[in-house]
């Protein structure tokens, strides 16, 4: 297995280097071809939301169809996709307001058990189960 670093990833999907881009989908169609997995982790989820957001000035719909193109992609092996599912879900409606790593945090502290996510992001205390620091204690 090889895992990704944010740097290919974002060259995958913006083809904005000629020979970057190249060579990511030369490692891409070799792995394929030999049957490897590629790893992507959360946290390069994580940067390479920030860089199509902040550097590539993508839309926050684009970003939506970005990751759920990786998704479905079936060569790449997402760490914890259900989190990301459930971010993008977030994301997309409930978080509307809310910057794409509460989302994605808040799914993962779900998946772990948690009742609520205690945060002093105003925006992201508008979704269900985030709330401000001194109300999170029942």
């Amino acid at each position: 297995m090889i895992g990704l670093d944010t740097n290919v990833l974002a060259r995958i999907v913006l083809a904005d280097d000629v020979q970057q881009t190249s060579q990511a989908l030369s490692l891409l169609e070799a792995c394929d071809k030999s049957d490897e997995e590629i790893a992507v982790s959360l946290s390069v989820i994580l940067e390479l939301e920030w860089v199509l957001r902040s550097v590539a000035k993508l839309s926050k719909a684009a970003v939506i169809t970005v990751f759920r193109q990786l998704l479905e992609t079936a060569s790449l092996r997402i760490d914890n996709e259900a989190a990301l599912e459930h971010a993008l879900y977030l994301y997309d409606g409930e978080g509307a307001k809310a910057d794409f790593a509460e989302c994605l945090f808040s799914a993962q502290y779900q998946r772990m058990g948690c009742r609520v996510m205690a945060s002093f992001d105003e925006k992201a205390q508008r979704m269900p189960r985030i709330l401000h620091p001194t109300q999170a204690v029942a």
